[in-house]
């Protein structure tokens, strides 16, 4: 492990550190060698989805013993195909498509992916690479809609405030392949199942819709949440909702039998990777939870408050020290005049960490010596180039002097455009993983 740069004369650069180092721990290549089965009698199909999915395959393609048959799909997100693997493909075939909202191109992965269970036996075995962003990349919408619907309403759920549990019931419930259902296709192939997990908690149904695991959840809950957060949809798939059409495999279910799932790479473990560089360089770590969740500018507000009682008093933690927090929260999108999807002004730029950052510089007032990253692990901050932003005591003044005036930003989702005048955003450009937010508060 490098050593980390000096925290108390390269605060930035050291928090930086850190980043680097929670998405260094959930790389495939350093967390799929362990979990690999061994060849089967019969062939080995590899299919897979999510914003790590190219790498995924990349890690099993040169693990797998060379001269024993491997082939397979892989979908992922554009530009996501780690580029040694773009520039010489292996044997497993790695295509692209839209993230967060659902494309074409990922339409037709998904119906390749599932083609492509015909014809397996007992014999075989089916390695299936799920990691974050597989819900939309795994875009093959159930019996009687489109893909035009399936993409209004996930949209509607992103821009909803739902928490990703929400939003993914939905999904695999108007989906023809999550929600267990490619699992089942692969029947009696055996199915093992490799994991990056990018939710709260690491429910294995939960990441990626859970394309290859039963489904604890039912229509009705389906409902329920679309009915929470005001969301049409369309007749079709009210039908297939209200009347159980559109239920998923449950768990006893005999087609998921003696089928394996591992889970590779964790939020915890990334932030745990953070705590140890911190300490290495003498500075005191506290993991406060791998599961924060909720709406992005609040939950800045709280880490606020911890980081200012720390500065001010030493409590509950002592000085120096770096507080990290992950999970996944969520941005209530507004337009301008009005609630969330109201008529008016389109909303600005910016994703969950740049949000939670605003909420947070906005809290903070300067506190003198706290200093504040937050950054997705897939690099990407929504659907921005960056991947978060830094806050540092003097960013409101700084931003003063070019007339930004902070809670106007919030106000409008504008977080983007707020960082970038102030050089503050955070652009590693796409990691190869996901194991979600990252948020690291340095208190000197």
């Amino acid at each position: 492990m490098a050593a980390a740069p000096d925290p108390k004369t390269q605060p930035r650069e050291f928090l930086r550190a850190l980043y680097d180092a929670a998405v260094r721990r959930a790389l495939p290549a350093h967390n799929t060698a362990r979990f690999l089965p061994a060849p089967p009698k019969g062939r080995t199909l590899v299919l897979g989805a999510g914003k790590a999915g190219g790498a995924m395959a990349q890690a099993v393609d040169a693990l797998w013993p060379q001269g024993v048959p491997l082939s397979g799909l892989v979908v992922t997100r554009y530009d996501h195909v780690p580029p040694a693997y773009k520039a010489s493909p292996g044997r497993i075939e790695v295509v692209e498509a839209a993230h967060p909202v659902p494309d074409a191109a990922g339409r037709q992965a998904a119906q390749r992916i599932l083609d492509l269970t015909q014809g397996l036996t007992a014999d075989d075995l089916v390695l299936c690479l799920i990691s974050g962003g597989a819900s939309a990349l795994l875009s093959l919408p159930a019996p009687g809609l489109s893909l035009d619907d399936k993409r209004a309403i996930n949209k509607a759920l992103l821009n909803s405030g739902a928490a990703i549990d929400e939003m993914n019931c939905v999904r695999k419930h108007l989906s023809a392949i999550k929600g267990g259902r490619l699992a089942a296709a692969c029947a009696p192939a055996r199915v093992v199942t490799l994991l990056i997990s990018d939710v709260p908690g690491d429910a294995p149904e939960v990441i990626g819709s859970g394309p290859t695991v039963p489904d604890s959840t039912s229509c009705a809950d389906a409902l329920a949440i679309l009915q929470r957060y005001g969301i049409e949809i369309p007749p079709a798939a009210r039908e297939g909702l209200q009347s159980g059409a559109f239920e998923t495999p449950k768990p006893g279910d005999p087609r998921f039998a003696g089928h394996v799932v591992h889970m590779t790479a964790t939020p915890q473990q990334s932030l745990e990777a953070a705590a140890e560089l911190a300490r290495s360089a003498g500075i005191g770590a506290y993991v406060l939870s791998d599961e924060i969740e909720g709406e992005s500018r609040e939950v800045g507000k709280v880490h606020a408050a911890l980081a200012r009682a720390v500065a001010a008093r030493g409590e509950p933690f002592a000085r120096p020290c770096v507080i990290l927090s992950g999970g996944e929260t969520t941005v209530t999108v507004k337009r301008q005049g009005g609630g969330p999807e109201s008529t008016g002004s389109p909303p600005g730029r910016g994703g969950r960490a740049t949000e939670f950052l605003l909420g947070c510089a906005i809290a903070l007032q300067g506190a003198p010596g706290v200093h504040v990253l937050a950054a997705d692990t897939d690099g990407i901050d929504g659907i921005e180039d960056n991947a978060g932003a830094i806050v540092t005591p003097d960013t409101l003044a700084r931003a003063a002097a070019q007339g930004l005036k902070a809670p106007d930003f919030l106000d409008r989702n504008d977080a983007y455009n707020f960082f970038a005048p102030l050089g503050d955003l955070v652009v590693p450009g796409p990691t190869f993983t996901n194991v979600n937010d990252f948020r690291a508060l340095l208190v000197l």
